[in-house]
């Protein structure tokens, strides 16, 4: 276990930058690349001239094949003023580089991307004394989801578990960092499971590597006019499930135009400590409109600007959709304007289930479920007690429970699979570590475990650590 770390230089240039003034984040990359009318063998170029699978719209590819475009695009951004430019890696994991049969190629694309994207940000900062550039390293959320039923047959099944998540974000980490990021961004989060194992396999890479940057989330919420993510939580609930995170920023980005993102990012404001980012997309997609997009640069500096105005935003820029022109006129909309003040959050015990639950007194009613090998009826027994008003789920793990590891996985899908539990935090108890953690990969939201799961000395403290990278509290 490292106990120091390394800080990168990032750190105290971004403080002070965000100290200073609402940064700018840059715009669409697809936007941009589908301008060029790029060809199938523009993206196989030489290397991949014979691969058996399509490969256009595989942006990321391009990284290798066509890195001058990509190139071009970020070089059009900081012209634009953006101080920070995001990778072209938005696919550079190997879940959704399976669908191309690029798996192995997935270090290779996420580092390509950073450099391509360190290059002409050093390229800019030698131009002009005093410039600064930053680059994103943007881990994507995969093509898959953790807390999701993909089998509505079995309400246990999910299409990856946070094991195969982890692993894929590793690597790809390795790569940005290898190619020169000097952030890593965990963007357009739809199931929060996923991000939680995105931040997971981070914190590993950090310390097998003893150093770390600055890390940044945003998330997506799908519905216009809804207060709830792709995967079920409220933003409150969301927030408090990385909370655990040390992040530069929390925000949101894509699916959304700045009208219906709005009264989410001004909640998120209300709520985090952290610095807030928001880019959405140019308004919802409408085909019958040349660009495919309703905002142009002027309708969307005008609502940013006046959400800067408003103290909400510490940095900004735009999503799907998003040009050059339109980065160019938000910047010049929050010229000047005051960044977002620190926000000040009373200590409390903090959790969420797919709704937020804030402990301060009295310790709430809980729902006391013993996983003995029948899940079912664990199952039945919690609807029972949160009908007759539990707000927290405690599930206690038999000892030598066979292949417990596997059962308390099943139970803790089988309990989101149902409305009224997945809605509350759970607090895992139990003489096998092993169970507990297995329990803690299958939480979207905050849970907790009791002291204890942690066992003594040296172990204790793995545990401890491993328990906050899972974003649990210990109770």
């Amino acid at each position: 276990m490292v106990t120091h770390m390394t800080l990168h230089k990032s750190f105290g240039e971004l403080e002070q930058l965000l100290n200073e003034r609402i940064a700018v984040i840059d715009g669409a990359m697809g936007t941009m690349l589908q301008r060029l009318g790029l060809t199938e063998a523009d993206y196989r170029g030489a290397r991949f001239k014979d691969w058996p699978r399509e490969l256009k719209g595989l942006h990321d590819l391009l990284n290798v094949t066509r890195p001058e475009a990509v190139a071009e695009v970020h070089r059009q951004y900081l012209a634009a003023g953006a101080d920070i430019i995001e990778t072209n890696t938005f696919n550079s994991q190997a879940v959704s580089l399976a669908d191309y049969g690029l798996v192995a190629a997935a270090r290779e694309l996420a580092r390509a991307g950073a450099a391509v994207a360190r290059g002409v940000a050093d390229e800019v900062m030698r131009a002009r004394a005093g410039r600064q550039c930053f680059v994103a390293g943007v881990l994507g959320p995969t093509s898959k989801t953790a807390s999701m039923v993909t089998d509505l047959n079995d309400p246990a099944a999910r299409g990856i578990t946070f094991d195969e998540l982890a692993a894929a974000y590793a690597d790809a980490a390795r790569g940005l960092l290898d190619g020169g990021a000097d952030t890593l961004l965990v963007e357009t989060i739809f199931d929060t499971l996923n991000a939680k194992a995105a931040f997971f396999a981070i914190e590993q890479v950090f310390e097998e590597r003893g150093a770390r940057v600055p890390l940044m989330a945003s998330v997506t919420f799908i519905q216009a006019g809804g207060n709830r993510g792709a995967s079920g939580q409220t933003v409150e609930a969301f927030w408090n499930s990385i909370a655990h995170v040390p992040l530069l920023s929390v925000g949101m980005n894509c699916a959304l135009g700045p009208r219906e993102m709005r009264p989410l990012i001004e909640e998120l404001a209300r709520l985090a400590p952290a610095r807030v980012s928001c880019h959405p997309n140019a308004g919802l997609p409408d085909a019958t409109l040349p660009s495919g997009f309703p905002e142009t640069p002027e309708t969307m500096a005008r609502e940013l600007g006046e959400w800067a105005r408003n103290g909400w935003l510490n940095l900004v820029g735009g999503c799907c959709g998003t040009t050059p022109e339109h980065i160019r006129a938000i910047a010049a909309a929050v010229s000047g304007v005051k960044p977002r003040a620190p926000l000040t959050v009373a200590p409390a015990l903090r959790l969420s289930g797919l709704d937020a639950l804030t402990v301060t007194g009295e310790w709430p009613r809980v729902a006391r479920v013993t996983l003995a090998g029948d899940e079912e009826a664990a199952v039945e027994s919690a609807l029972d007690q949160v009908d007759d008003g539990a707000e927290i789920i405690d599930v206690s793990v038999s000892a030598g429970l066979p292949d417990a590891a596997r059962a308390v996985t099943r139970l803790m899908n089988l309990l989101a699979f149902e409305p009224a539990l997945a809605r509350k935090p759970v607090l895992l108890s139990g003489p096998e570590w092993a169970a507990v953690e297995a329990g803690l990969k299958c939480l979207q939201g905050r849970g907790a475990v009791t002291a204890g799961c942690l066992g003594e000395g040296a172990e204790r403290a793995r545990r401890e650590q491993l328990a906050r990278w899972y974003g649990a509290a210990v109770v």
